[in-house]
């Protein structure tokens, strides 16, 4: 977002009509991003920007363009579109990969997989939460091998207090960000004036008079991103067709000799979307995803070569990362420590003992006491509810503090530099408590909430955080009231758990569904208590280096402005998702690379509606692949891998 550009001091409204276009949009999203998944059209949640949400937003320009010619009034305004986007993108964010993909197969797997010859109703069905799941074979049937009905009356009795249960703890994890969000909302949005890379499209989208649309460079790379991801989309359905990338290429092909083949999977793609996000980052991010990229596969060779038969999962990239994101999470609350010390000082100061409407309040549109009880409310049922599970206090509060960490680490940095992804697979507290630890230490009934709550760590790509404060930011361009904007935030999370909920269920007692990732997790469950392993002193060791390296990378950015090597793209770069971005982010660094150099700033701000245009006219064409896999039921070209 520009940082030059006026603010209008006027507050634009949020009418009723829009409250009810959320209660609508949001859970037909969750459809959409369900059903996508299902039937093989993607997942519109797999980068930081949802391509569903760009799209709803530009139907309902669209029609507002309509509506505006009958009567003024009945057109959105800005504000309104921009609310509508970020309850969608938080709503719709929880159907995705990383939320209810996974907790959905959670919920009956335990019961319906159990063999005599695994024998988990001996191993650990003892300890299952049975307020949490669902045993009843014959529930399961339905659910498992379709033709049937969440409407059925057995059926749905017996999904309710389920629903309610998962609804909840899902609404409160969501509120504990919410509140972390509106703490740090003063600093991060309106006294750094971080730059929220990935929320340009939306706000240029929806500024006033349609003065985007306006742009000749804009529909130049509008007609670039469309044509690719047609012809693309041709070529997957007609392989005669020429295709102009889109495709991931893998270098094991090319080197298959020892030492060479130790560099693992490696992906090389060029995305049209992916260049155009590129596009908007800091040099020194995209330089440093690229570069380190290239580190990892020159660890994976030294080990290979050196052979390090006592480090099998040598260089640790997921517990290097893991420890970079807490090095973030640290990095980001000691920037902002004299403000936070401000904000708990300020808390029982006489100036919020006054009412609201006083005059001498005004300056703040949130209540910090208000916030922090609810902040404290929220924390004290989370652990409330994982104590009913059967977990130990203890547990509990360092598993939820390794997680709000991350999650403060992946805001922060989506802030500040608009990382496309922000993963970190496989590698959340459930995975580095018993690495930390040991399996005996944690006991059967830890673990098997471990395994009930790996929604929360399989990814983080759909993340909620980071939407939050980034409709913060937007709230800040647009005029938008933050109280309200915070309320219907909280309804878009409550929309989007009922909506998903809704979405799969009934395709799954329709179109019968499989065991999905809850073979991953217990899976993990059975191998953790078959063999109960000792604490895994590589693994720490890693962790505590990714978390030092990242501190020291921040100093030397500090100290050296020639230092170009930058601790988010460290992070990010040791995960799954940047494998098929980095090829994109590399030629968009790139190409800003040459346009800021031979054409300067003025060439820079003439190249900005070009490349949104690319990124706009992938998501509209990606939009019409998926819908497409959806209606006839078949996949389609996926340009999100």
């Amino acid at each position: 977002m520009k940082q030059n550009e006026p603010i209008s001091t006027s507050t634009l409204k949020i009418r009723p009509i829009t409250i009810l276009l959320i209660c609508v949009l949001v859970p037909l999203n969750c459809w959409w991003v369900s059903a996508s998944i299902l039937r093989g059209g993607g997942s519109p949640t797999q980068v930081s920007l949802f391509y569903n949400a760009i799209t709803t937003i530009l139907i309902l320009l669209g029609l507002g363009l309509l509506l505006r010619r009958l009567n003024r009034v009945l057109a959105l305004n800005r504000a309104e579109l921009l609310v509508i986007y970020t309850c969608i993108s938080i709503g719709a964010g929880l159907a995705g990969v990383d939320r209810f993909l996974v907790l959905m197969p959670l919920i009956g797997h335990a019961h319906w997989f159990a063999t005599p010859e695994n024998d988990w109703i001996n191993l650990f069905h003892l300890h299952i939460p049975d307020w949490l799941v669902i045993s009843n074979k014959r529930v399961l049937e339905g659910y498992y091998y379709g033709f049937s009905s969440i409407y059925e009356s057995h059926n749905f009795i017996a999904w309710i207090p389920k629903i309610f249960w998962w609804t909840l703890f899902i609404v409160v994890v969501h509120l504990v960000m919410l509140c972390l969000c509106l703490i740090f909302r003063k600093q991060w949005v309106e006294s750094e004036r971080l730059s929220y890379p990935i929320i340009q499209l939306p706000y240029e989208m929806t500024t006033p008079n349609g003065r985007f649309f306006k742009s000749h460079w804009l529909w130049m790379g509008l007609a670039i991103g469309m044509s690719i991801d047609i012809i693309n989309g041709l070529n997957y359905l007609y392989p005669a067709v020429p295709s102009l990338g889109g495709k991931l290429f893998d270098l094991r092909r090319i080197f298959t000799e020892r030492p060479w083949n130790g560099i693992g999977w490696s992906p090389i793609g060029v995305f049209p979307f992916g260049v155009g996000l590129s596009f908007f980052f800091p040099l020194d991010l995209s330089f440093s995803c690229w570069a380190f990229w290239l580190i990892w596969r020159a660890e994976r060779l030294l080990g290979t070569i050196a052979g390090w038969r006592g480090l099998p999962r040598f260089p640790y990239e997921a517990e290097q990362s893991h420890g970079a994101y807490l090095g973030l999470c640290v990095l980001a609350i000691w920037m902002s420590r004299r403000y936070l010390k401000q904000i708990f000082k300020g808390v029982f100061s006489k100036h919020n003992m006054l009412p609201d409407n006083d005059s001498r309040r005004q300056d703040d549109p949130v209540s910090y006491p208000l916030v922090l009880i609810a902040l404290l409310c929220s924390i004290v049922f989370i652990v409330g509810f994982c104590l009913k599970m059967g977990m130990s206090l203890w547990i509990i509060i360092v598993y939820f503090a390794i997680w709000f960490a991350i999650a403060i680490a992946i805001t922060r940095l989506r802030a500040e530099l608009g990382s496309p992804v922000h993963d970190l697979h496989f590698i959340g507290p459930d995975e580095m408590l018993p690495r930390l630890v040991g399996i005996r230490r944690l006991g059967a009934v830890n673990l098997t909430g471990f395994a009930y709550l790996y929604f929360l760590n399989r990814a983080h790509r759909s993340h909620a955080m980071p939407h939050q404060l980034e409709g913060f930011k937007l709230a800040e361009g647009a005029n938008i009231p933050i109280r309200r904007f915070a309320l219907l935030m909280m309804l878009a999370t409550v929309l989007g758990a009922l909506g998903s909920f809704w979405a799969f269920l009934s395709m799954y007692y329709s179109e019968g569904g499989g065991p999905g990732f809850g073979r991953e997790s217990f899976g993990r469950l059975e191998s953790w208590l078959t063999y109960a392993a000792p604490p895994d002193a590589p693994a720490i060791g890693f962790a505590s280096f990714g978390f030092v390296v990242t501190l020291l990378l921040a100093a030397m950015r500090m100290r050296f402005i020639w230092w170009n090597l930058h601790p988010v793209g460290y992070a990010i770069s040791g995960s799954w998702a940047i494998n098929p971005m980095i090829g994109s982010i590399f030629v968009g660094w790139l190409l800003k690379w040459i346009v800021l150099k031979y054409g300067g700033i003025r060439l820079h701000r003439k190249a900005i509606p070009f490349f949104l245009g690319i990124v706009l006219g992938e998501f509209v064409i990606g939009a019409f692949w998926s819908l497409l896999a959806v209606f006839l039921d078949q996949p389609m070209y996926r340009f999100l891998f």
